[in-house]
């Protein structure tokens, strides 16, 4: 069902929005969470580091489709706005056209190149055998994983961020369960991570199109909506490619910074891996916030109601400084037992302390980025997000990690602090492009009423 985002105050619209979406994002992210922590309780730190390797190319390849799907939030977002529902069902129906191609290119592709992907990340000897079975039961799953992300991308177009959460709530679920039967009761270890995962996500497809049956969306979709329209296309990669492309810049850095990790032997690539899922779950407001401000100001836009979309812009990144704030203080502290939850090693829970504390400072810096980049996006301009994100990766990122890495070999915390590094000089960028941009009064707009 569509929602007016457009009226009302915006603190409360955002929550109202936000909360559905950040309890989605949590429990995807719990997916890989739970992988982890159930293989850490029945097998032994090779399986632990092929999982934990394995997830983190499927969140690449997960992050690159929501990317590209970021498109159909923001067109379909501008239609409701405006009033414009047969737009917004042209935008839907292409959409689905499109994405059904790109699941299968996807698919076939990275079947193909599943071996020589495993050697490129430098994954351990004695995990390589695991993460290949790992990688290949989840990308025969990669349709699913289409289907269920531009599924919940229109129906945060629409202003509906609840259907997905209860779509994801189902498969979470689900993928627990599945995890604990084969994994535990059966030992399949990496294999039934990667088939609990698989299982679930295709759950919650079932479950998504059976309530898109139910519900009454408020557009109506006929055969020529699925036509495809070069120009609608076209609009839908214009905003949705540079976001994959920028997505998929900030995976890469952390699969080189995993590689780098990966050198150093087993136990520092272990360490890496268990911070990387906690940060993946430490980021829900950022990310979360991302998405919203995207929608948001998306059909506030359609209602040129341009004030009122920036009042969401700064509003999203008041709430998600106080929170970097809050989850940095408490990670500090917090370190050691977060990691001990993963595993058993000693070493392990050492180096991944050493490596969080100094990482988990990005969910304060990252939060300003992400904000910005959901703003740029709603005006069509989801270039400027990676532009800012190529510039921090090559330039902070991928060097800081690659040189504390050398110069300090016996500690991991030197290389954490590379991420809030490079969230800062994207966020310092995006200010200027802000800046700018007011200026020339390409963003911003009038002073209506808010």
């Amino acid at each position: 069902m569509k929602k007016d985002l457009t009226t009302g105050n915006v603190f409360q619209t955002i929550l109202y929005f936000a909360l559905p979406y950040l309890l989605s994002y949590f429990l995807q992210t719990l997916y890989g969470m739970a992988d982890l922590y159930i293989i850490g309780r029945f097998n032994g730190v090779a399986a632990t580091t092929a999982v934990s390797i394995g997830s983190q190319v499927m969140h690449m390849l997960t992050v690159i489709i929501v990317g590209l799907a970021m498109g159909t939030t923001v067109a379909v977002g501008r239609a409701i706005g405006a009033k414009k529902t047969d737009e917004a069902a042209l935008a839907i129906g292409n959409t689905v056209t499109l994405f059904m191609i790109v699941s299968v290119v996807f698919t076939l592709g990275l079947l193909l190149l599943l071996k020589p992907i495993v050697v490129l990340i430098s994954t351990p000897q004695e995990a390589v055998q695991g993460t290949i079975q790992y990688l290949f039961v989840c990308f025969i799953g990669i349709p699913f994983i289409t289907a269920y992300n531009i599924i919940s991308s229109i129906f945060r177009g629409l202003g509906d961020s609840k259907s997905p959460m209860y779509f994801v709530a189902v498969a979470c679920v689900a993928n627990i369960g599945l995890d604990y039967l084969f994994i535990g009761a059966m030992s399949m270890g990496p294999v039934g991570a990667a088939l609990g995962t698989t299982l679930a996500q295709t759950l919650s497809v079932v479950i998504s199109l059976a309530a898109i049956r139910r519900k009454q969306i408020g557009v109506h979709l006929t055969k020529k909506d699925f036509k495809p329209q070069m120009s609608v296309m076209k609009m839908l990669l214009a905003i949705g490619v540079p976001v994959a492309l920028q997505d998929g810049f900030i995976q890469v850095a952390f699969i080189v910074i995993t590689i780098i990790a990966n050198q150093r032997g087993l136990n520092p690539a272990a360490a890496v891996g268990i911070v990387e899922k906690f940060i993946s779950a430490a980021f829900i407001v950022p990310s979360s916030m991302l998405a919203t401000v995207s929608a948001l100001a998306a059909q506030n836009i359609g209602a040129d109601k341009h004030d009122r979309a920036a009042k969401t812009l700064y509003t999203a990144m008041l709430i998600t400084s106080v929170y970097g704030i809050l989850i940095g203080l408490v990670t500090e502290a917090a370190a050691e037992y977060i990691l001990g939850f993963f595993t058993k090693d000693a070493v392990v829970i050492v180096l991944g302390s050493q490596y969080l504390r100094a990482y988990i400072w990005d969910a304060f810096l990252a939060g300003f980025q992400f904000c910005f980049t959901g703003y740029f996006c709603a005006y069509g301009l989801s270039y400027i997000g990676f532009i800012h994100n190529v510039l921090a990766i090559v330039l902070v990122r991928i060097p800081g990690a690659y040189f504390t890495s050398k110069w300090f070999p016996d500690t991991l915390f030197p290389m954490g602090l590379a991420a809030p590094a490079g969230s800062l000089l994207s966020t310092l960028i995006c200010i200027v492009f802000f800046i700018r941009l007011k200026k020339r009064k390409i963003i911003y707009g009038r002073n209506e009423a808010v």
